[in-house]
Parts: C-alpha cells; structure tokens; sequence
C-alpha cells in the first residue's frame, strides 16, 4: 500500500500527479496527513510515503528530515528519502555536500564568525554573490559590488539577522511580472504583495530569521542564462532559463527555454555523475558557465515547478523526443523500488 499525502490547496504539489497515476493506473494507496499526531498509526499496513514537502512549508521544516529517517529506519521507504532531501533548501548543507563528493561547485564561503567574516571581506575580490541559506527563485540573492556592501550585511547577519521572506523584494518581483506578462493574474499578484506589507502570513509569522553564519558564492560574468538539469532515476531533462534584463539572477524571472539543443551535454553528464554519488530520486541542479568550464553548479534540489518536457536524455546522452511529466517518473520509480523491497524481505525470509 503508497501512502501519499495530499497537499488540496497547492496547485504545483507533487501529490496532484501521483494521485491521478494512481487512479489511472488503477493502483492502491492512502491519503495520510503528515502533520497529523497519529500519522505512525495512519502509516500502519503502507510500506511507502510519497510527501511533497517545499521551503514554504514552514512547518515542514520542523520535522520532515527527522520524519523520513525515522521512517526509513523502520522499512517504510520514503519520497523523498534521506539522501534526496536532507540538504533540500539548505545551501550550507549543498556547500559541503558537493564539495566532498568533488562536484564543480561555484566556490562558495561560510563563515560563522563576524570577524572572521570581516578579515575576508577586506581581503577578497569583488563583486561576489550573497545568499541566505534558505530561499529560492533568487528571493534571497544579491549581488555585492564592494566591501562596504559586504560588511554591511555581515553585520546584520550576526546582529538583528535577515528574515527568510523579504517583503519588499516580494512586492519588486511581483511587479517585474506584470511588466513581463502583462495580464490581470500578474497584476492579482502584485496587488497581494501590496497587501502583505501590512498583513503578515503565517509562514512569515513563524519562519525564524536568518543569522549567526554569512555565506557567499563567486560571482560568475558574462551569463545571460542558467541551466537547470532534472535527474529522476535513468533520465535526465532540463531547461535554459535567461536572465532578466539589468539582473544577474535567472532563477525566478520566467523565462525559459526547453530546447535540449541549447542544453550543453556536459552539463547532463555532470548530473547524471552527481546523482548517482549522492544516490538520490530526484535532484534538479542549476548550472552555469565559468570561462571556458561549462557547468560550475549554483545549487541543487530535489523539487521544482511542475513542468512538461519535450523528451529526455537517457544514461548514454540518447535524446528521447516526446512529451513527458517528471512526476510520472517519481512514483514509477517508487513503486518499482517499493516491489524491489518487497521481493528482496520475501527470498530472506525464505532463506
């Protein structure tokens, strides 16, 4: 039995798909609540659970790495599992993750002390990129031009501290948008982000505050776009999304290209190499150019805006046309790995 839980009120979430393969499959499985205080009770009978948890789930953030190890602990597999999401919305926890396993990560800096801190700062180079260890869609990315800049926020960084949601930023996005799409559900949008100046949500209500660490990244010229790289089992995809004009930042701005003939297929064996030393289910993994190197990795994660693909690449780089869903890959995985478990408990038993 796949116990799944269903997010009703998140039109992007995962569990939407999963449940329809289900259904369409005619396969078994269980709605559970994963914040519910019986959820081990509810689990009773499943020996796998599908949750689709993202950074703004803040109270996700509580328990969910701690929840899938219990889990696994005891045989439940879990999606995603241990390896695939622990260091999800955590770019610290990336920093060190791809540099022992020797993946080409743009050179990053964590310091945990303000003065440490500030003896780097006069001595580096600029500009260099900013970053909170949370985030995504280059909400919480900035890029500093001088040491002036760079001991401002270090200074914040290890005093008042930044909060995870920027409202101000909020509300700059959201009016990007609508210059870019011109139409009434941007203009929705931006006049929410108005309101939320004054109106606090839960989410920015109880999420903590960033501070007691600062963390850069180089910065990398002459971008004009990304590559973000999805590998989920055998298969790879992805997309070239282009920078905003003025702005260094591709992630967020909504312009993407899905042409895999754009898609340097260094970059897909560089993902392919990655996931498979990390073992996880699904990582999606933003690259960008350095000079003459082609895929340096910004950052990673196990989840993304649900997208439909024009084909894939297998593990020899053979380009599959056709249209796909990556959340049909996820679950076909899981269930295999889910009958794999069961038919391996079954020859021990028997032996």
């Amino acid at each position: 039995m796949l116990a799944i839980h269903h997010s009703k009120n998140s039109p992007t979430n995962f569990s939407h798909y999963w449940i329809e393969y289900c259904e369409k499959k005619n396969l078994p499985y269980k709605i559970v609540d994963c914040y519910a205080n019986d959820l081990i009770a509810q689990l009773d009978g499943c020996n796998g659970l599908m949750w689709h948890w993202d950074l703004t789930h803040y109270k996700a953030a509580l328990f969910a790495r701690q929840l899938t190890l219990s889990l696994e602990s005891i045989g439940i597999k879990v999606f995603p599992g241990i390896n695939t999401g622990w260091h999800y919305n955590d770019k610290l926890g990336q920093k060190y993750l791809m540099e022992a396993i020797g993946a080409p990560l743009v050179k990053s800096y964590v310091f945990f002390s303000k003065q440490e801190a500030l003896k780097w700062s006069r001595e580096t180079t600029y500009p260099k990129v900013f970053k909170l260890r949370t985030g995504a869609g280059s909400s919480n990315v900035r890029l500093v031009k001088n040491n002036q800049t760079a001991k401002r926020l270090i200074r914040k960084a290890f005093g008042s501290g930044f909060h995870q949601i920027d409202p101000i930023n909020r509300l700059k996005e959201r009016l990007w948008i609508v210059r870019r799409d011109k139409n009434f559900a941007s203009l929705k949008k931006l006049i929410t982000g108005i309101i939320r100046l004054f109106v606090v949500k839960e989410v920015e209500k109880f999420s903590q505050k960033e501070k007691g660490y600062i963390y850069f990244q180089d910065y990398l010229p002459y971008n004009k776009s990304d590559t973000r790289i999805v590998v989920i089992g055998d298969r790879s995809f992805g997309m070239v999304r282009h920078c905003r004009t003025g702005d260094f930042r591709a992630s967020g701005s909504g312009l993407i290209d899905y042409n895999h003939k754009l898609i340097n297929k260094d970059c897909v064996r560089t993902a392919f190499e990655t996931a498979k030393k990390l073992n996880v289910q699904s990582i999606a993994i933003d690259f960008i150019k350095q000079a003459d190197v082609p895929c340096q990795i910004i950052e990673i994660s196990y989840a993304f805006i649900p997208f439909k693909f024009p084909g894939y690449w297998d593990r020899d780089l053979v380009w599959h046309e056709g249209e796909i869903t990556p959340e049909e890959f996820m679950i076909e995985d899981f269930i295999q790995s889910l009958d794999n478990n069961v038919n391996k408990t079954i020859i021990q038993q028997a032996s």
